[in-house]
């Protein structure tokens, strides 16, 4: 398998911009460029796109090319579980949408502390493995969301499972909360390959700040900043797949024709990301990807991803009394939730990939934006 898969999360999207208004004939070109230059792997989920990803996958991909020339990976939503019975009919509808019979690559998602309770309890993990058996499903695995010592755990006490997905780029490598080195080398040492996610942080790695972007353009000025994303993520022992969600056909353009033929970083280029971490570090006020975890959780429905992006760039803005993101922040206040009017429920925080304190960064996005 080449190592980079295609993420079904940052679809392009209709003018009309709903998270489930999907531009189905540009995803098909996507889709046919991808198989064309010999790429394989699909990564969809149940909630993606207002529940609408796993159709998107239907259409552009299950409807239009062979079986054999795709793999196709879905996940067990743990998040929405309340019942065991809850896992067979999310499953029996996930194949309806994708229009298969089975799936590749099948996954618990979102593990963490609290949703790992929730699939021991209503025997998650059971529940694949009986999948795997009956021949719906061809491997099993998870996707991670916590610290290093939890999926060790983990994965002592579930040895069954074939593959990890876990959230590995260049600027969270060392981060003491994401531990996205910890968490590699945790899943290496049990001897599990490795689905990389996020390796372009939700989109943050392809836009840099200018005094990162420079250190990698003076490097090598006709690679962009996305592809070193993906090379760094890539270039690590043990890695089925890069996921990348790609929003455009120019993306797509830019990703396979990097990994078409992958070389791998060498010390010099690890040392140089490694700069560019710092450099980020240092001007990104809130680590947000805007997976939208966060927003379905949201009993006052405040949007908070949206809000996150205009806080970070208003914070390395020159402006002091006007800026355009303020003018964002009002029109979006007139549909959604203001920062001020979070409950501090923390419902937020339990799903956030990240783990940001979400109601505490809000109160700041506040004072910026509703003063």
């Amino acid at each position: 398998m080449k190592k980079l898969g295609f993420g079904l999360m940052r679809l392009p999207k209709l003018p009309s911009g709903g998270d489930g208004d999907i531009d189905i004939p540009q995803v098909c070109r996507m889709a046919d460029i991808f198989i064309e230059r010999g790429f394989t792997y699909f990564d969809t989920a149940y909630m993606y796109h207002d529940f609408k990803s796993e159709i998107a996958a239907r259409e552009a991909v299950v409807k239009r090319h062979a079986r054999d020339t795709f793999t196709l990976a879905s996940k067990l939503p743990t998040m929405f579980l309340k019942k065991a019975e809850d896992m067979e009919r999310i499953f029996n509808e996930q194949l309806e949408k994708c229009g298969v019979e089975f799936f590749d690559y099948y996954l618990l998602h979102h593990l963490s502390a609290a949703h790992y309770q929730i699939a021991e309890k209503l025997g998650a993990f059971d529940f694949i493995s009986r999948k795997k058996a009956e021949g719906k499903i061809k491997h099993i695995g998870f996707s991670y969301h916590d610290n290093a010592e939890l999926l060790d755990k983990i994965l002592c006490k579930h040895p069954e499972v074939e593959f990890v997905q876990l959230q590995i780029n260049y600027l969270d490598w060392n981060s003491e909360s994401i531990q996205s080195r910890l968490c590699y080398e945790t899943a290496r040492r049990h001897g599990k390959p490795i689905v990389v996610m996020e390796p372009v942080k939700g989109g943050n790695l392809a836009s840099l700040p200018p005094k990162a972007e420079k250190i990698l353009r003076d490097y090598d000025p006709d690679m962009s900043p996305a592809s070193w994303a993906i090379r760094f993520a890539a270039s690590h022992d043990g890695i089925l797949t890069v996921l990348s969600g790609m929003s455009s056909i120019e993306q797509l353009l830019d990703n396979t024709s990097l990994m078409s033929d992958f070389k791998p970083m060498n010390d010099e280029e690890f040392k140089l990301v490694e700069k560019v971490a710092k450099e980020i570090c240092s001007v990104t006020a809130v680590p947000c990807t805007a997976c939208n975890y966060c927003t379905s959780a949201c009993p006052k429905h405040i949007a908070i991803p949206k809000y996150f992006s205009l806080y970070n760039v208003e914070k390395i803005s020159k402006n002091d009394d006007f800026s355009i993101q303020r003018i964002y922040y009002e029109n979006y206040s007139k549909s959604y939730g203001k920062a001020s009017d979070c409950i501090n429920c923390r419902r937020c925080v339990q799903r956030c990939p990240q783990h940001i304190s979400i109601p505490e960064e809000l109160k700041k996005v506040a004072e910026v934006f509703e003063k």
